[in-house]
């Protein structure tokens, strides 16, 4: 693609199409992001995308992700180095914004990603940490906190305590999840409390989403998720009011990034007595 740049005649933006993504795949490894195919195809069928192409060639993707009617996340903002500085981003961030339109809207960012967003009105509203390794050896599980399968009954709970932590209305994301992840509960006198899963993603697997009511059951609902994964690459992304980054390095999962959280609008809040540990991943929360 050197030298490729937007002619007049096609620099709009369209709508991102399943065919453009073994291009989105590229234009995502070429910034070492590690989504696979898979990946990028969870995302495109839960949200909604636009897409820069010239000349039959993929240059920019923008996501976005409803959650309800008053909220959104968005992520997988690329724009291919051979096409940078033509104002590609702004013109999708545009259209994405316009879009989602009257919703709250989060993103997760990088120190250098911050003023352009800080240009477009987003404030930051916290931080979330990266921890990844291949795990040497699984951590010590707290007996004593009651963490088991999750079963099929269990989805209206989980939905139910997922929108308490995140205050979002996620359930189609959290449909989609449970079809393809392995996922634990927090169960006590039968009443659910917190939920986690962990699946096939990027380089191995990713625990996330982890909803808890303190940091002692997330660290055993991680510590259960984690238990068939010695030996495998394991990443999980947590805020950094869930206090569990320490632990994580701890147990051999070392911090390697940590990135602004930003909101358009009022940030989504926890309800008393829960917090979101762990997201699915940076894109969609």
């Amino acid at each position: 693609m050197s030298g490729a740049r937007v002619g007049s005649d096609s620099n709009g933006v369209t709508a991102l199409r399943s065919d453009h993504l073994v291009e989105a795949q590229g234009l995502s490894q070429a910034l070492k992001w590690p989504y696979r195919l898979e990946d990028w195809q969870f995302a495109f069928e839960l949200g909604r995308g636009y897409a820069v192409e010239a000349e039959g060639q993929l240059l920019g993707t923008a996501l976005w992700w409803p959650y309800g009617d008053d909220f959104a996340t968005i992520g997988m903002i690329i724009v291919s180095p051979d096409a940078q500085r033509q104002g590609i981003g702004g013109r999708l961030m545009a259209a994405l914004l316009a879009d989602a339109a009257g919703r709250r809207i989060t993103l997760i960012t990088t120190e250098d990603g911050e003023p352009l967003y800080t240009k477009l009105g987003f404030a930051r509203c916290g931080f979330i940490t990266q921890h990844q390794a291949v795990l040497d050896k699984v951590p010590a599980i707290d007996t004593a906190v009651p963490v088991r399968a999750a079963t099929p009954s269990d989805r209206e709970a989980i939905g139910a305590v997922d929108a308490a932590a995140s205050g979002m209305d996620r359930r189609v994301l959290l449909d989609a999840l449970l079809e393809v992840a392995d996922a634990v509960v927090v169960e006590r006198a039968g009443v659910i409390s917190g939920y986690g899963c962990v699946r096939r993603w990027g380089r191995g697997v990713v625990i996330g989403p982890v909803v808890a009511a303190s940091a002692e059951d997330a660290k055993a609902m991680v510590a259960v998720l984690a238990s068939a994964y010695e030996g495998v690459f394991v990443r999980i992304d947590v805020t950094d009011v869930s206090g569990l980054a320490p632990w994580l390095v701890k147990i051999g999962l070392p911090q390697v990034d940590r990135a602004p959280i930003m909101a358009l609008g009022a940030p989504p809040v926890s309800a008393p007595g829960t917090m979101l540990v762990a997201l699915s991943n940076q894109s969609l929360g």
